[in-house]
């Protein structure tokens, strides 16, 4: 499983690859469409979209001369669950901080008063 992670992660990390990805979500395009709309080489944009297909996150047909690419069948379903899972840990984390905070606001305005 750690690979596949690694792989998808390594995939989305770089902007353009996720700007791709948000592309193909609203329509398929060839890749000299998409090389075009990032201001890129086509052999800039093959090699993007050739990490994009290895982690399963973008298909590619070729008719023609033209190769079409598209979202794969891969939804990131195990990648949202490890984030989902480290985003609840954070989220206890916050609050165990926020409770700290809070006991030395109380502390503070005891404090404060003892003093006057």
């Amino acid at each position: 499983m750690s690979t596949h992670l690694d792989t998808s992660f390594a995939a989305l990390s770089d902007a353009t690859r996720r700007g791709v990805l948000e592309q193909l979500g609203r329509a398929d395009a060839s890749i000299t469409d998409l090389a075009g709309k990032f201001r890129m080489t086509l052999t800039g944009m093959k090699k993007h979209v050739g990490v994009l297909e290895q982690a399963g996150l973008v298909t590619t047909e070729k008719v023609g001369r033209v190769r079409t690419c598209k979202l794969g069948l891969r939804r990131l379903e195990e990648e949202a669950m490890w984030i989902e899972r480290y985003r609840q840990l954070w989220d206890a984390r916050f609050d165990e901080l926020d409770k700290v905070v809070e006991e030395l606001k109380l502390k503070e305005r005891v404090d404060g008063r003892r003093k006057k």
